[in-house]
Formats: structure tokens, sequence, C-alpha cells
């Protein structure tokens, strides 16, 4: 028999559930008032600043203003807003009579500001955000790029869960991969926007200098609900450095013993209260350097320069705007070095000329209330002329991409709704067999909901219709879970779609030229992820088990009329991926310790036998510490340890699974007024591929390779300094 206790609990949630259905206007009963709201600080009125009781929450307007629609009774009210201390008062609501209160909010200084992110939309504190976000911060950018000042692969390949992968050895090439997913499945994005293209190529994380970025964001897994076919595998959201309001100017000068040159310089400044600008401009030279004295080039030659301005709007009042436009050129060339031939006798050179330019432009406007209207919008042009010795294939590719979003909050909830397009060219000159237009409208919908402060639930989903594979719906569920102070567990689950196109690992390698044609469908996938972790003070740890699994994947394999051709399928099977991601960070007064361990395991259909094999080039298990501590003004010490497992090889005649290695390496830095001078130490055991067996295959492949790939440094020991000049 059901007791008068148990009726009384039903019936106060089916209040609260009828509470929470009706419209901002409706009237549950005479027991509420409105209560409007007033948020100020010593400078005036505070915009966007969010207002909340219990589950009700509005955001301020121009004016300072909210409104929350409260029961009777003594409520309170809690004010939070970015780079302000949060406040909270009690006031008495009376039903039928409406009140007003003022807030006064006063700036916040702290030792470790907030971190806000940016690439799940809704622009959320981390610890807030259901989905999990690896956020690499300024501090760990400033070292990695003392490391390697001219591009961002260490600074991912060093991040728990990524791995820089080469995939055109003889040209430094190399893709991202997230979670054991091949590179192709990974969107880099600078400030949200494509610049880098739809797909951004073996070459993308090499060309991108490190020096004005503020933050990057990481989203591991099928991320298409929110980006997207270009993010099956995972999102990395490059965030720029906003200008101070000082004038800052800075010039770094590297030298490397294995040849490299950076010279890079920055300069930011708010010139008013509305406008402010930086400017990047770098050049980076690298000489060919064939460090096991084979006659091939371990390092490629390569010559960059890079410029990139940024300019930025603000309002005052909740509304800004960021305006960029970006040119890089390289030329870069590898194979064998003057003088030195191939097994066959005969000399081989390869090479690479990049022009790329774009442009583009976001917003984000406050309408009043709690409702932003957001725009972006970007175009690039890329082309590209590859040479595979007497082989040459010039390209061009092309991406435009427009996006507009409206969101808000009601009650418990942050919403938003949007719709974009993108848009892809690709035209080869000598092979226009593979050329391809590549247009996908989409509308897309997120609504988090936090029904207590101990839980949120976040649902996104997205429709795409591409104008060569169809329509596709990706959903994507998330939730955040505090059972407990200093406790947080985050659920993911989603699904998510890959067009495919002719650039794969084995076609960056060996080019279009060796491709023959054929059609292929679209891969699909879904990945889920638990996730846990756990302050102690100073101390942060955090656990995750995740797990991925794409659904016909494409392949490449001999092709069947012509062993000389590869050929791209679809296989019948699917990729299965999952493992565990463990971190622990330690934070205190100049001391930096980080501890990770990944354990990974990949399986696929073998493209050349029946039966399924381990992903080549993928290691069960990888770790690292880093350990580092600086004095603020004066300097700082680093060291840093990664051990990777073994690795499973494919076509390989020397071996079919790696030795496993370890990569030791030290950074010190020392401040003298303006200048600051640093050395940086990089695999100082002299750990290199070239030790165990020989790069070059003893005979040319049949689809033209020479090389094997690439499972351990080629680079072996070096060094690196420079110094630091701030004005």
């Amino acid at each position: 028999m059901t007791s008068a206790l148990d009726w009384k609990y039903a019936l106060r949630a089916c209040a609260i559930a009828l509470a929470l259905t009706l419209p901002a206007g409706a009237t549950i009963s005479a027991q509420q008032a409105v209560v409007t709201i007033r948020v100020t600080s010593a400078e005036g009125v505070i915009a966007a600043a969010r207002v909340s009781s219990g589950t009700i929450s509005a955001l301020t307007d121009a004016l300072g203003l909210a409104q929350l629609r409260l029961a009777a009774g003594e409520r309170l009210v809690r004010v939070e807003k970015d780079g302000y201390g949060a406040a909270e008062q009690t006031v008495d609501v009376r039903a039928g009579a409406d009140t007003s209160l003022t807030v006064h909010l006063d700036p916040e200084v702290m030792e470790h500001e907030a971190i806000i992110v940016s690439s799940t939309r809704t622009g959320r504190r981390i610890e807030d955000e259901p989905v999990r976000v690896e956020v690499i911060g300024r501090e760990e950018i400033e070292e990695k790029l003392l490391m390697t000042p001219g591009d961002i692969a260490m600074l991912l390949n060093e991040t728990a869960g990524l791995r820089v992968q080469p995939t055109a050895p003889a040209l430094g090439g190399a893709s991202v991969r997230i979670q054991g997913l091949r590179g192709r499945y990974t969107q880099i994005l600078s400030d949200g926007l494509p610049l880098y293209g739809g797909q951004t190529g073996a070459l993308g994380a090499l060309q991108i200098p490190p020096m004005d970025l503020g933050q990057v964001e990481v989203i591991k897994g099928v991320a298409s609900a929110l980006y997207g076919a270009s993010a099956l595998g995972g999102v990395v959201n490059l965030l720029s450095r906003r200008p101070a309001d000082q004038a800052e100017r800075e010039l770094l000068l590297n030298q490397s013993t294995i040849g490299g040159t950076d010279v890079i310089g920055w300069g930011s400044h708010q010139v008013s209260e509305r406008w402010g600008y930086t400017m990047l401009a770098s050049v980076h030279r690298q000489t060919l350097s064939d460090i096991d004295d084979d006659g091939w080039a371990d390092l490629p030659s390569y010559r960059r320069a890079v410029v990139r301005p940024r300019i930025f709007w603000n309002d005052g009042s909740g509304s800004s705007m960021l305006f960029t436009v970006g040119g890089m050129l390289e030329d870069r060339e590898g194979g064998t070095v003057p003088g030195a031939t191939t097994p066959a006798g005969t000399s081989f050179a390869e090479g690479i000329d990049t022009r790329r330019v774009d442009t583009g432009a976001l917003g984000s406007f406050l309408l009043g209330g709690s409702r932003l209207l957001s725009i972006r919008g970007s175009a690039a042009l890329q082309r590209h002329g590859h040479r595979f010795d007497a082989l040459h294939e010039p390209d061009m590719h092309t991406t435009a991409f427009a996006e507009a979003a409206y969101s808000g909050t009601y009650r418990a909830h942050t919403w938003l709704v949007g719709v974009a397009v993108q848009h892809e060219r690709f035209d080869s000159d000598s092979v226009p067999m593979f050329d391809y237009v590549h247009t996908t409208p989409a509308v897309f919908a997120q609504d988090e909901f936090a029904p207590a402060d101990w839980l949120t639930i976040a649902l996104s989903g997205r429709i795409d219709w591409h104008s060569e594979y169809g329509t596709f719906a990706n959903p994507r569920l998330s939730a955040l879970v505090r059972p407990a102070d200093e406790w947080t567990v985050r659920v993911s689950a989603g699904t998510g779609f890959y067009a495919p196109t002719p650039w794969t690992e084995e076609t960056e390698a060996v080019g279009l030229g060796r491709l023959a044609p054929s059609a292929l469908a679209a891969e699909r996938a879904r990945s889920a992820s638990l996730d846990i972790g756990r302050t102690l003070g100073p101390v942060e740890l955090n656990a995750t088990l995740f797990g991925s699994r794409i659904d016909d994947p494409v392949q490449a394999r001999p092709a069947a009329n012509d062993p000389s051709l590869i050929e791209l399928f679809n296989a019948e099977g699917d990729v299965r991926t999952h493992g565990t991601e463990l971190l622990a960070r330690y934070h205190r007064e100049g001391i930096h310790i980080t501890a990770t361990h990944v354990y990974m395991r990949s399986t696929e259909p073998d493209p050349g036998a029946p039966g399924r094999r381990e992903v080549p080039l993928t290691p069960r298990h990888t770790a690292g510490m880093v350990a580092a501590l600086e004095q603020e003004g004066r300097g700082r010490f680093g060291v840093e340890l990664y051990y990777t497992g073994v690795q499973q090889l494919d076509g390989n005649p020397y071996r079919s699974e790696s030795e496993s290695h370890v990569i030791v390496g030290f950074l010190a830095e020392r401040r003298f007024g303006p200048a600051r001078l640093f050395l940086n130490a990089e695999n100082i055991l002299d750990t290199r591929q070239t030790r165990h067996d020989p790069l070059t295959l003893p005979a040319r492949a049949p689809d033209g390779r020479w090389l094997t790939d690439v499972w351990a440094p080629l680079e072996g020991r070096s060094f690196n300094g420079g110094v630091r000049l701030e004005f």
C-alpha cells in the first residue's frame, strides 16, 4: 500500500516538473513575484553576469539588469561574472509584490584564474562543463614555445591521449591522432574557425607557431554533433592571446644544434576601451640533416614565413568581435642528400611548396536579457606543389565556412540553436580525376540542463546535408555529476560521420599519382567515455575510460589490377578502440608536476589477410612525467620523461613490432631584466629509430615509397637555445 509520505513526494515531484515546463511569463500561482537584480561594479553596470537562485537563472542585459520569477519566501540570489568575485544576497520575496535589489561585484584577484572553455559553445568554466575538455594553458604553451618555437607538434604530442604521428617521413609530415584514431579524423581550429582547412593534412600542425596562443582546448572522441564531418575523432581548438592594456612587444631568437633557426616577433596593444590588436610575424629555417650518415635526410630542409594580425573589438556591454587574416609561405625538401644515392644507386628528391592565405571573423552580440547572437565565418586558400622525384602534383585546396547561433538561458536551461554551412573544394592540375567539391549545410541545437547544483546534463544534436554522401543526424549526450565535494564524474556518448577524400596517411606519403580511382561510402562512428576527477588541495587526479567504433572504415591496399597503385576501399568490419587515461597534477607556489599514463588497444580488419590486426603505430602503453620549478620574475627549470611502448608495424621488412623507448629532456630559462635566456636539451639519451634499423627500404616498394614507417625519433639528441626580449 502506498503511504501518505510517498504521495507527498510524488506530488512535490510533479509540481517541480510542471514548474520547469511552463514558459517564462506563466503564472503558477499567486505565491510568486518578480525580482529585478541590478549588477554593478566600480566601473559601472555589468552586462552578461549570471544571476541565479536555485535552478532559476538569467544573464544581465546591457543595463546590468536581470529578472527572476521566484516563489514567495526568503531566497538566496547568487551573482557570478568572470573576472569578479561571486556575490550572494538574501531577498525576502512577498507574493504578488515585485521587488528589486542591487548587487555589487568586486574585481577578483586570484592566484589561479578560472579557466573558461569555448569549444563546447557555452563559454562555461571548465569545472562546470559536462563534456570533458582537456585544456593546455598559457604556462604549458610558454614551456613548449622555448622547445619548438616554430610549430605546435611537441605541444600536442606531450598531451595525454594525443599522438603526433609521422605520415610523410621524407618531408617530416605528421598528423594528430586523438585516442588512437587516425589523424584525418582530427579537426584543428583557430578560435573555432577552420583556418587550416576542413582536413588539415600532414603538415598543418608543423606550420603553426605557438607564440600567439593563449589556450588550447581538446575535445576527445566523436564531436560531429558540435563540428560536423571533420571532427569524427575530436577537436583541437587553438585560442589566440588577447591584447593587454599596455603595449607588449616580444622578439624570440632560437637556434638548434641540428640546423634549425627561428625568429618570431609578437606585439599587442589595447589601443582604446573598445579596440585592440595582436600581431605575429615569424621566419623559420631548417637545414637538410642526415643524422645517421646513410645518405637519406632524417630531417628535411624548409624555409617558412608566417604572418597573422588580429583585431579585437568590445563595446563594454557584452558584445565583441575578432577579425583575423593570415598568410604562410613554405618550401620543404627531403630525400637523398647531395652526392648520395638510394640502395638502387639513384638519387631521389621529394619536396612540397605551400602557399596559404586565410581570413576569418567571429562575433558575439548581447541582444538583451540572456540572449546572445554568435556569428563566425572564414575562408582559406591553400596551394601545394608536391614533388615525388620526377612526378609533380600541384593542387589547390579551398575552404569556406559560415555559422550563426542564437543562445540564452531559461530557468535551469542554457540553450543554443544554430545553422552552418561549409564548402570544400580540391583541384589537382595533374590528377583531375580526384577533384571534388563538397558543400555541407547543417542545423544544430544544444541544451544544458542543471536541475540541481550537483547535476548538469547536456544534449547536442546536428543534422548535416552532405552534397555527396547524403544526410547525417548525430546526437551527443553528456552529464556532469558532483557526488561530493571535490569530486566530478562525467559521462559522454555520441555518434559522428566522416566524408572520405583522397587524402589519407598513405596518399600523403606517395601522392595521388599512385592512387587508383574508387567509390567510397561515408565512415560512421560511435564513442563513449567515463571520466572521474578528484581535487585534493594542490593535487588534481583524473581517470578516463574511453571507447570508440568506426563502421565502414576507409583502408588502403595494393590495387588488384596494378600493385604499383594504392586502392582505397571501405572495409567490411569496424575499427574498435578502447583504453584508459590516468592523470595526476600538482601545482603549488611555483612547483608544477604532471604525470600521465595512457593504455590503448585499437584493432581493425586486416586489409591484406582474413581476420583482424592491431592498428599499426598505436602503442598500447605511453607514459610521461614533467616537473618544473618556476620563480616569477627570475626563471624556470624543468625536466621531462616520456615512455612509448611497443607498436605493431606494417610493411616493415626489418621487424613486425617496434622497440619501446624513452625520451628525456630538460629546459632552463633565466630572466635578466627585459631579456630571458633559455636552453633546451631534447632527447639527451639519443634515442633514434636508426640505431635499430635503417630508415630506407632495401628496395623501393611497389607504391613508390623508399622509407619505412617512423615509430621513434629520427633526429636524436639535440640542443636549442636563444633569447626572448620584451620591449
